[in-house]
């Protein structure tokens, strides 16, 4: 029976490796939490006339409307202007997400 433990072949199998290299990984993944916690990006939408800036936990911080952007006649331009807004704050903090996470775990948080 030339297989060594479980049949993985004599050796092809390191248990120790695999332990150090899922807490190497549990470790980036704390690491990359935390500057996703700390990250705010901002969205804008109309060449800046709204704005919605959020964490990179996906909260709203903060919202800004410039007053030529309020149309009372008009209102559905401006919740366009606030959804395309946040839409490109959300891409802006899956960036980030993606550049700081460890390959795989985006969206977990």
């Amino acid at each position: 029976m030339g297989k060594g433990f479980n049949g993985f072949g004599g050796g092809g199998f390191n248990m120790q490796q695999m332990m150090r290299q899922a807490q190497k990984m549990q470790e980036q993944m704390a690491k990359a939490q935390e500057e996703l916690a700390e990250l705010s990006v901002t969205g804008s939408a109309g060449g800046g006339m709204v704005e919605i800036t959020l964490s990179g936990k996906r909260d709203v911080e903060a919202v800004s409307i410039k007053p030529e952007a309020v149309d009372p006649d008009d209102i559905e331009m401006l919740e366009d202007l606030i959804a395309a807004a946040f839409g490109d704050a959300l891409a802006k903090v899956a960036e980030e997400e993606k550049r700081l996470m460890p390959y795989g775990a985006q969206g977990l948080m």
